[in-house]
């Protein structure tokens, strides 16, 4: 039964979003999907957003950071 609750656990870890070895935010499984939180200033455009998947995120992330001209 413990270990029913260990393997909840695991699936709802942060998932770490980095551009250019930098992390920026964390992904989190969300019932839709992946929600982006992010860490860093460039990151912030896209804090709070929804994803279907972690790519998507990481692709949302680097645009993110290319849109700002801040390097990672």
């Amino acid at each position: 039964m413990q270990e029913s609750k260990l393997d909840r656990a695991k699936a709802h870890k942060p998932i770490v979003i980095e551009v250019a070895g930098e992390p920026l935010g964390v992904v989190v499984p969300h019932d839709s999907g992946y929600r982006f939180l992010a860490v860093k200033l460039p990151a912030f455009a896209i804090d709070g957003q929804l994803f279907d998947t972690v790519e998507q995120a990481h692709f949302a992330v680097s645009q993110a950071v290319r849109q700002t001209g801040t390097a990672a």
